[in-house]
Parts: structure tokens; C-alpha cells; sequence
């Protein structure tokens, strides 16, 4: 059965109710055979509206990539909602943290777990990384489409966080919102880099393009929870890549739980154990 929209998948892997059978799989069954499942749950009636796609005009297709990127942001915005309850109060007082930026409240793993602060910035940032994860799986989708889906992807983006500017922070001279907007282009853009780069050269650098976006590079960060960031990306990454385009499309994506990759992380590495101590005992400890 399909979670409800108020549970989470125990795996990290993206899940799509329209094919659970996937998202089942996942976990449990090796990649030729995950894509086989994918590709055989596509009803026909999908598949025809994938065949209608191709033959679309531009116009459809940019119809198309606006509403289902809507849909994704709002997944993507959904990680790490918060709200701030003392703005909605009358004399209400908003609490700051320790470098003036307005405090709210917010669950979940990444304010819970992982200790973040419930933050516009905080929220932006994790907000881009489930966007990232996104872009470099459309940017597997046919090269006369994929530009549409990221700039529909980003433009989204970009009107919900406005929104939480004005509906959160009661930021209302617009000229104070664009500086907003202009400094996430930037980080947006450094973002896109620094991940790539971790994604091209393993799990150290990524984990740094992590702790510098996500984490905003403090020297006390929890190293198991930066670990479990980064095996949860290339697990939900692994997950996207299994999901046929069509699928994807339709834009019924639900983010799997970070909390499954804690057993991941603190398990002891069998490379560690070989390599020799500076006794050059090779035993295990």
C-alpha cells in the first residue's frame, strides 16, 4: 500500500505511488531487475500520453514541465517545512538566532535528528539539495526537453520562496525580496559546482560541498549526520536513475527516509579494517 502523505518511506529511495512496485524493490531486488519492474508497471494509457508527449508542440511541452515542476517543488519545499507561529500572532515576537535570522518551528529528521535550525536559509538549502537531486536526473531526459523541466524547476522555486518571504517573514518592500531571490541565485549556481564535483569525485567531496551549503561549513557538525546526507542522496539519486523517464514526468515523486542510512554509516568499513595501524598490527580493533 501506498504511505500516506503524513509517513515516509523507511528506504532512501524516491517513491512513486503510481508504481509501488517499484519503490518496493528498491530496497531488496538488484538493478536489472528494478527496471524491469519499472518499465513493466507503466500502464498503457501512460505510455500512450508518453508517445502523445513526443509528438507534442513545444507549447504542450512547456504546459506540461510547469505544472509537474510545481508539483516536485512542492516535494522538494515539503523536506524541511517550518512555519513561524509568533508572526501570525498579534504583538507577536519572532525569536532569532544567534546571527539575527528569524527563528521557527519546524519536524522532522533534518530539524530533529540532525539538529539544523528551523530557518528560511536552512530551508532553502535542503530545499536545493532534493532540487539538485532532481536536475541530474531530468538532465537524463531527451535533450530537446530537459532545458524546459529546469528552468520550470527553478522558476518554482524561486515563487515559493518569495512567498515564504512575504507569508513567513513579512518581508513586503520587494526591492528587500529581490536581494533575497538574487543571493539564492548565487548559492544555487555555487551549489550546482560544488555537487557535481562531489558526485564526479566521491563521497569526501561531496560531503564537503554538504557541509559548506547545508551545514554552513561549522566546525561542530555531527559526522554521522553528514555521512547519512550524503549516502541519502546517492541513494535517492541510485532510485531516480531506476525510474523510467515516464514516470518521473509525471512528477508523483516522494522522497525516501534519511533516517534508514544511520546503520549505513556507523557500520564499520571492511577496507578499514585491512589497511595496517601504525603498529603495523593488522588485527581488528
Amino acid at each position: 500500500a501506498a504511505p500516506s502523505s503524513s509517513s515516509k518511506n523507511p528506504s532512501p529511495y524516491p517513491y512513486s505511488p503510481k508504481t509501488p512496485s517499484t519503490a518496493a524493490a528498491a530496497s531488496t531486488k538488484d538493478s536489472a531487475e528494478l527496471k524491469s519492474q519499472s518499465t513493466s508497471s507503466i500502464p498503457a494509457s501512460r505510455k500512450l500520453a508518453a508517445e502523445v508527449r513526443k509528438r507534442a508542440t513545444s507549447v504542450t511541452e512547456t504546459y506540461i514541465a510547469y505544472s509537474v515542476c510545481e508539483k516536485l517543488i512542492k516535494e522538494c519545499a515539503n523536506q524541511a517545512d517550518y512555519t513561524i507561529p509568533q508572526r501570525h500572532e498579534k504583538n507577536g515576537v519572532v525569536p532569532k538566532g544567534a546571527d539575527g535570522e528569524d527563528l521557527g518551528v519546524g519536524k522532522g529528521w533534518w530539524y530533529e535528528d540532525l539538529g539544523l535550525a528551523p530557518t528560511f536559509s536552512t530551508w532553502a538549502q535542503i530545499t536545493f539539495l532534493h532540487m539538485y537531486i532532481l536536475t541530474v536526473r531530468l538532465r537524463a531526459f531527451p535533450a530537446a526537453h530537459a532545458p524546459s523541466w529546469h528552468q520550470h524547476l527553478l522558476d518554482h522555486f524561486f515563487y515559493s520562496a518569495e512567498d515564504r518571504l512575504v507569508r513567513e517573514h513579512n518581508i513586503q518592500a520587494r526591492s528587500l525580496r529581490n536581494k533575497y531571490l538574487k543571493d539564492l541565485f548565487t548559492q544555487w549556481r555555487g551549489l550546482l559546482a560544488g555537487y557535481d564535483e562531489g558526485l564526479v569525485k566521491g563521497d569526501a567531496v561531496l560531503a564537503t560541498a554538504v557541509w559548506r551549503n547545508v551545514f554552513g561549513g561549522k566546525e561542530d557538525v555531527d559526522l554521522v549526520g553528514l555521512g547519512e546526507v550524503v549516502s541519502y542522496m546517492r541513494g535517492v539519486l541510485k532510485g531516480l536513475d531506476e525510474m523510467e523517464d515516464e514516470v518521473v514526468a509525471d512528477g508523483e515523486i516522494q522522497f525516501g527516509d534519511p533516517r534508514s542510512q544511520k546503520k549505513v554509516v556507523e557500520a564499520r568499513s571492511k577496507l578499514l579494517d585491512s589497511l595496517p595501524r601504525e603498529d603495523g598490527d593488522l588485527s581488528k580493533k
